[in-house]
């Protein structure tokens, strides 16, 4: 089979090269390189282009860099800037799989393969014709919630090697075949953007705006933020404040103002009840009893999964999520991953909105 391998010179698309190889397919290896917001080249790419230079060698294969940077800034972190500025929670990793790696990448070169393969931990099956995303052997790695906003026409077209691997054991492969990034660390951060830290590129790019930082219980000032548009709901670290653990709990974009709660068990940062918009079926809508379906979900990048009942309105696209459990840092904005009761294929996601007080009384 004729694949095309995106690679990022970690050791996870590294074994991924190796796997694939090793099977007897026809490979062809990619790199997409993506520059700083100022156009200018990024240190870390040109380190991982060297390794993944040295993978290429090391099986006799081709590579090729490929430049999706117009495209990645022009969708991906325009929409993140376009979200923050709103007060909301962006979700820049789940865009750029579902705009760059899957899009523009699949539109311009994958296309041309059978397959397309990277080294997330994830899985696919398919069922009379139908793909379906699966979780990975992995809970701690399982990226999934990456995933969970590409449509069937991306998914029938991938493979994730790694989705039967767990890290220990991917480490182990990438030992024994000798790859020279066995032992590299880890990339951390938003896709592409390597070492660039997150709160200093939200702030050049919208500034800053001092405001209160209010408890919530009290109503007593207990500090200053920079600009509601650098906080998030449910956000621990970065508030500058003393005598923690803090909790931003709500925001008041109207006059900027962080609201915060104390200690790791205030119920204020705590929820049942998520308001949806937006869902996104990967695999077409499931079977519903009375528009009401069980499910599993994640309102972040965890290992554990949390029970619930999802609702859907047939008047719009909009859905209310009743959880089985109290829900931490319910942040309009982000998406609420949707899988199976068993927790085993990702179903699809959607966005949370902020609630409707009628839910509240």
């Amino acid at each position: 089979m004729k694949i095309a391998v995106l690679i990022s010179g970690g050791v996870d698309s590294a074994v991924v090269v190796d796997i694939l190889k090793r099977q007897g397919h026809d490979l062809h290896l990619f790199y997409i390189r993506i520059g700083m917001d100022n156009g200018e080249g990024d240190c870390s790419a040109d380190e991982d282009i060297e390794m993944c230079t040295l993978i290429a060698r090391r099986y006799g294969l081709p590579l090729e860099v490929v430049s999706l940077h117009e495209e990645y800034w022009a969708h991906v972190m325009q929409y993140t800037l376009d979200t923050v500025s709103k007060g909301l929670t962006p979700h820049p990793d789940m865009m750029c799989n579902k705009i760059i790696k899957f899009g523009f990448f699949e539109q311009r070169w994958g296309h041309l393969f059978d397959k397309v393969a990277t080294g997330h931990y994830a899985g696919v099956e398919e069922k009379d014709g139908i793909f379906y995303l699966t979780t990975a052997a992995d809970p701690v790695k399982d990226q999934t919630d990456f995933l969970a906003q590409i449509s069937q026409t991306q998914l029938s077209h991938l493979l994730f090697p790694l989705g039967n691997l767990t890290k220990a054991e991917v480490r182990k492969l990438a030992e024994k075949a000798g790859l020279p990034n066995a032992t590299r660390k880890d990339s951390q951060g938003i896709c592409f953007l390597g070492k660039i830290d997150y709160s200093d590129f939200i702030e050049r790019h919208l500034g800053s705006r001092p405001g209160p930082v209010i408890e919530i219980e009290t109503g007593r000032k207990i500090g200053m933020h920079k600009g509601y548009w650098l906080y998030t709901i449910g956000q621990r670290k970065g508030l500058g404040l003393g005598g923690g653990p803090w909790f931003v709990v709500r925001k008041n974009i109207r006059d900027n103002v962080i609201y915060v709660s104390h200690g790791y068990e205030t119920p204020r940062q705590y929820g049942r009840i998520i308001d949806l918009q937006q869902i996104h079926w990967i695999s077409g809508q499931p079977q519903m009893s009375d528009d009401t379906l069980k499910v599993c979900f994640k309102n972040r990048h965890m290992p554990g999964f949390i029970k619930g009942t999802l609702r859907l309105n047939r008047l719009d696209d909009s859905a209310t999520l009743f959880s089985d459990s109290d829900v931490q840092g319910v942040a309009p904005g982000q998406f609420v991953i949707l899988y199976t009761v068993d927790c085993h294929i990702c179903l699809g996601s959607a966005m949370i909105v902020a609630p409707h007080t009628s839910h509240r009384n």
